[in-house]
Protein backbone atom coordinates (compact mmCIF):
# COMPACT_ATOMS: atom_id res chain seq x y z
CA UNK A 1 0.00 0.00 0.00
CA UNK A 2 0.96 3.54 -1.21
CA UNK A 3 2.02 6.05 1.20
CA UNK A 4 -0.37 8.91 1.52
CA UNK A 5 0.68 12.62 1.33
CA UNK A 6 -1.12 15.59 2.28
CA UNK A 7 -1.77 18.35 0.24
CA UNK A 8 -0.90 21.57 -0.31
CA UNK A 9 -3.87 24.12 0.52
CA UNK A 10 -5.37 25.58 -2.90
CA UNK A 11 -6.12 28.85 -1.47
CA UNK A 12 -3.45 31.24 0.01
CA UNK A 13 -3.45 33.32 3.08
CA UNK A 14 -5.33 36.13 1.39
CA UNK A 15 -5.08 39.76 2.58
CA UNK A 16 -7.98 41.42 4.64
CA UNK A 17 -10.44 42.55 2.04
CA UNK A 18 -12.27 45.05 4.09
CA UNK A 19 -10.01 47.74 5.17
CA UNK A 20 -7.28 47.91 7.65
CA UNK A 21 -7.16 46.39 11.11
CA UNK A 22 -4.60 46.31 14.17
CA UNK A 23 -3.01 43.45 14.15
CA UNK A 24 -2.62 42.77 18.17
CA UNK A 25 -4.34 44.78 21.06
CA UNK A 26 -0.91 47.23 21.24
CA UNK A 27 -1.26 48.08 18.17
CA UNK A 28 -4.88 48.62 18.57
CA UNK A 29 -4.60 50.63 21.61
CA UNK A 30 -1.62 52.80 20.12
CA UNK A 31 -3.84 53.19 17.30
CA UNK A 32 -7.44 54.47 19.15
CA UNK A 33 -4.97 56.43 21.59
CA UNK A 34 -3.52 58.10 18.24
CA UNK A 35 -7.29 60.23 17.62
CA UNK A 36 -6.98 63.30 19.13
CA UNK A 37 -10.44 63.48 20.30
CA UNK A 38 -8.99 60.97 22.83
CA UNK A 39 -7.45 63.94 24.52
CA UNK A 40 -10.90 65.41 25.46
CA UNK A 41 -11.56 62.21 27.86
CA UNK A 42 -8.42 63.63 30.63
CA UNK A 43 -9.99 67.36 30.39
CA UNK A 44 -11.29 68.95 33.72
CA UNK A 45 -14.79 69.73 31.47
CA UNK A 46 -15.11 66.21 30.78
CA UNK A 47 -14.48 64.95 34.38
CA UNK A 48 -17.00 67.41 35.81
CA UNK A 49 -19.38 67.17 33.06
CA UNK A 50 -19.30 63.20 33.96
CA UNK A 51 -20.38 63.84 37.42
CA UNK A 52 -23.31 65.68 36.46
CA UNK A 53 -24.40 63.07 34.15
CA UNK A 54 -24.31 60.39 37.45
CA UNK A 55 -25.89 62.99 39.86
CA UNK A 56 -28.56 63.50 36.49
CA UNK A 57 -29.37 59.93 36.18
CA UNK A 58 -29.10 59.32 40.18
CA UNK A 59 -26.04 57.11 40.09
CA UNK A 60 -28.30 54.04 38.36
CA UNK A 61 -27.18 51.86 35.44
CA UNK A 62 -29.65 53.02 32.46
CA UNK A 63 -29.85 50.22 30.79
CA UNK A 64 -32.73 48.57 30.06
CA UNK A 65 -33.21 45.75 32.45
CA UNK A 66 -30.18 46.63 34.89
CA UNK A 67 -30.77 49.53 37.19
CA UNK A 68 -27.52 49.28 39.71
CA UNK A 69 -27.21 51.98 41.69
CA UNK A 70 -23.76 52.60 41.99
CA UNK A 71 -21.49 55.40 44.39
CA UNK A 72 -18.16 54.74 43.45
CA UNK A 73 -17.40 56.63 40.06
CA UNK A 74 -14.81 54.60 38.99
CA UNK A 75 -17.46 51.72 38.78
CA UNK A 76 -19.71 54.00 36.44
CA UNK A 77 -19.02 55.18 32.95
CA UNK A 78 -20.42 58.22 30.94
CA UNK A 79 -21.20 56.58 28.13
CA UNK A 80 -22.30 58.09 24.71
CA UNK A 81 -25.85 56.99 23.48
CA UNK A 82 -24.80 57.53 20.45
CA UNK A 83 -21.14 57.45 19.39
CA UNK A 84 -19.30 60.87 18.84
CA UNK A 85 -16.56 59.56 16.15
CA UNK A 86 -14.96 63.05 16.82
CA UNK A 87 -17.75 65.24 16.72
CA UNK A 88 -17.56 67.82 19.14
CA UNK A 89 -21.48 69.01 19.51
CA UNK A 90 -22.36 65.12 20.32
CA UNK A 91 -19.25 64.61 22.69
CA UNK A 92 -20.40 67.29 24.92
CA UNK A 93 -24.20 66.90 24.54
CA UNK A 94 -25.64 66.16 27.54
CA UNK A 95 -28.55 65.32 26.20
CA UNK A 96 -26.36 62.55 24.05
CA UNK A 97 -24.89 60.76 27.65
CA UNK A 98 -26.18 58.10 29.86
CA UNK A 99 -24.87 56.48 33.04
CA UNK A 100 -23.68 52.92 32.84
CA UNK A 101 -22.61 50.58 35.29
CA UNK A 102 -18.68 49.17 34.12
CA UNK A 103 -20.46 45.53 33.67
CA UNK A 104 -22.94 46.85 31.33
CA UNK A 105 -20.82 49.47 28.94
CA UNK A 106 -17.78 46.80 28.74
CA UNK A 107 -20.06 43.89 27.41
CA UNK A 108 -23.52 44.88 26.87
CA UNK A 109 -23.10 48.40 25.32
CA UNK A 110 -19.77 46.95 23.06
CA UNK A 111 -21.62 44.35 21.88
CA UNK A 112 -24.56 46.17 20.55
CA UNK A 113 -22.14 48.85 18.99
CA UNK A 114 -20.18 46.28 17.33
CA UNK A 115 -23.37 44.82 15.64
CA UNK A 116 -23.67 47.78 14.26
Amino acid sequence: MGKLSTMKPAIGKAPPSIGWAPADKVERERYRNAQPWRAWYHTARWKALRIVIFVRDGFRCQWPGCGVIEHRTSKLVADHRKAHRGDERLFWDEGNLQTLCKPCHDSRKQREEAGR
